[in-house]
């Protein structure tokens, strides 16, 4: 089990459920050094006193506030520590809302709730079994990291999830980001649902990160001093290019057709493959001796048909004379 954030306990209406905090996601980032670049030494960041120029210790170092630009008062953990919060040591759980009516915006990080100890496993249970048989997802508040949060309980695979999320006045208004008011046709409206219809799909899990990928290469090639990967030819940037709305979804939808294997009547698509022909600079010569091959071709018949009538003449003139004689 990876390192717990926190310990505390779930505080609901009377029951008390000891639980630790410990995250839901992992960072697969790649982290780089600052480092001198003519000999790669470290460049750390020295945490130096500002009055006496000397550098301090992490264990000198503590939390101020400064109330004026000339006075700043000194805050301790313990201090923190026993506030007089109900949720200062508890994620105490204040109301219960329907799943739908949160605004993914609102969600912040997310972890899920360990049992700390044997007494923790039965009201863990409990509340589990309450939140996976109601469409309702639980609101709580607790302390963490110097200031109180908002979060919100829910279940997955069995376990207990805490989603930070931000206070309502943390969130921006979009309607100051909102473009202005313009029309949009039926027919677009309707392309564009069929392409997500097209695009829709039931697992994310096969999406990765191809940007970390890429870099994890050229770290690779420049550590075994070979050469970086060239760069994909693909198509220029067309950013700021204007388009075509209906062409676009036409062509989206056609392409989004064609990569699940459907022609555009919604069958089983039919790879042939195509010879191109050859290009040529004398496409008017070509058509002249075309004509040219078939007046030929139509003389030679011509004269076969003849020749054959003559044969056949020949041989009647001959049975009659037998037959005179």
């Amino acid at each position: 089990m990876p390192r717990p954030l926190w310990a505390g306990a779930i505080s609901f209406g009377l029951v008390t459920i000891p639980v630790k905090i410990v995250s839901a996601t992992e960072d697969h980032d790649v982290h780089f050094h600052r480092v001198h670049l003519t000999d790669m030494g470290r460049v750390r960041t020295r945490k130096v006193c500002e009055l006496d120029g000397e550098v301090v210790s992490q264990d000198e170092i503590g939390k101020g506030y400064e109330v004026s630009k000339d006075e700043t008062v000194a805050v301790t953990d313990e201090e923190l520590e026993q506030m007089p919060l109900p949720t200062a040591k508890a994620i105490e759980i204040v109301a219960f809302v329907d799943a739908d009516s949160i605004d993914p915006v609102r969600i912040s990080d997310s972890y899920y709730l360990a049992v700390d100890g044997q007494v923790a496993v039965k009201p863990y249970t409990l509340l589990r079994k309450a939140l996976e048989r109601s469409s309702k997802v639980a609101v709580a508040k607790f302390a963490w990291h110097g200031r109180e949060r908002l979060g919100l309980l829910r279940i997955r695979e069995g376990a207990i999830v805490l989603h930070s999320m931000k206070w309502p006045d943390e969130v921006r208004d979009p309607q100051e980001l909102a473009p202005k008011a313009v029309e949009v046709g039926k027919e677009e409206i309707e392309q564009a649902l069929q392409l997500a219809d097209r695009m829709t799909i039931n697992d994310l899990s096969g999406f990765r990160d191809e940007y970390r990928q890429a870099l994890e290469d050229i770290i690779a090639a420049k550590a075994d001093g070979k050469p970086l990967p060239s760069p994909d030819e693909g198509e220029e940037s067309k950013a700021g290019e204007v388009v075509d709305l209906m062409a676009a979804l036409n062509a989206s939808v056609k392409a989004a057709k064609e990569s699940r294997g459907e022609n555009h009547d919604g069958q089983d698509a039919t790879v042939h493959e195509m010879h191109p022909a050859k290009k040529t600079g004398r496409a008017a010569p070509a058509k002249k001796n075309a004509a040219s091959s078939k007046t030929a071709t139509a003389k030679k018949t011509t004269a076969r048909s003849t020749s054959a009538a003559k044969k056949s003449t020949g041989k009647k003139t001959s049975a009659k004379k037998r037959s005179a004689s």
